[in-house]
């Protein structure tokens, strides 16, 4: 792998072009974004030079797709002409399913392989990015087949992801996106239901006063952006609806037992979860 092309060199792709070179790349790295965001990623030292899509994909060897869900499809339908044969393809998109089919309906002339960092900031923009921010964090893989991870593009890429110290995970698209509607999307939700009940219900806004760290830790992804999540709740309604449901179950079990002991039960399997979250890195 001689040459990178990161498409969106946003928090995730400028994150992706720093650590690459802080593990020892010594390519080139092209990005493709906004004219803003390619000076910030300048900047910061992610990429090389700014090109446009025409310009810089022929080039490449590793074409990175970090965009919002949208902009993913939208490059998926455009960028088959411009690859070169054996060149890989793949994406940091927060959903599998519809990417995977429409790069298995798009892309002929190289390989596609999907994939997704499990990582983030609550900043975004190539003023935030961090080398460090893949290290310890899951980055999922989801080959239509288990030989695709075979070919020599896609073992390259995994050794790099080694390189940055991701863990790699691999699923298919549709067990990716019915884990993540839970681990994910649920608490996405989970959060903003809370703070627009608060919201609602609160009163005036001398009540806030009384609020402990719980809240505020409760509500912290509520401050995310609808327009970064209307495309990740679009493309994975289905799995989505149904965590929704087994939520709202879980929910309406808690109401119903508030006067009795049954709630012990769903306390400590609550609070043995939390302590699993805690002592995975």
């Amino acid at each position: 792998m001689q040459h990178v092309t990161i498409i969106g060199t946003g928090l995730i792709g400028a994150s992706f072009g720093l650590a690459l070179r802080r593990n020892g790349f010594t390519g080139a790295i092209t990005g493709v974004s906004s004219s803003h965001a390619i000076d910030d990623a300048i900047a910061s030292g992610a990429i090389d030079r700014g090109a446009t899509l025409e310009e810089a994909v022929p080039q490449a060897d590793l074409v990175f797709l970090s965009q919002t869900i949208g902009r993913i499809l939208d490059t998926l339908r455009r960028l088959d002409p411009l690859l070169k044969p054996n060149a890989l393809v793949t994406d940091a998109g927060s959903t599998k399913c519809e990417i995977v089919d429409m790069a298995r309906d798009r892309i002929r002339r190289a390989q596609f392989l999907g994939g997704h960092p499990m990582a983030g900031k609550e900043r975004r923009g190539a003023s935030a990015a961090d080398p460090e921010l893949f290290r310890g964090r899951t980055w999922v893989l989801t080959p239509d087949d288990p030989t695709e991870l075979e070919t020599a593009p896609a073992r390259d890429l995994q050794s790099w992801l080694e390189k940055i110290g991701a863990r790699v995970l691999t699923l298919d698209s549709d067990e990716h996106d019915r884990v993540v509607s839970l681990t994910s999307h649920l608490a996405q939700l989970a959060s903003t239901a809370l703070a627009a009940t608060v919201a609602d219900k609160i009163g005036a806004q001398s009540r806030l006063q009384v609020a402990g760290p719980g809240l505020e830790d409760m509500t912290r992804l509520a401050m995310g952006s609808y327009d970064l999540w209307r495309d990740i709740l679009a493309t994975n309604r289905d799995h989505i609806d149904r965590a929704l449901a087994a939520y709202i179950q879980k929910l309406e079990h808690i109401r119903e037992n508030l006067r009795t002991r049954q709630l012990q039960e769903e306390f400590e399997r609550a609070a043995t979860l939390a302590g699993k979250l805690r002592r995975r890195r």
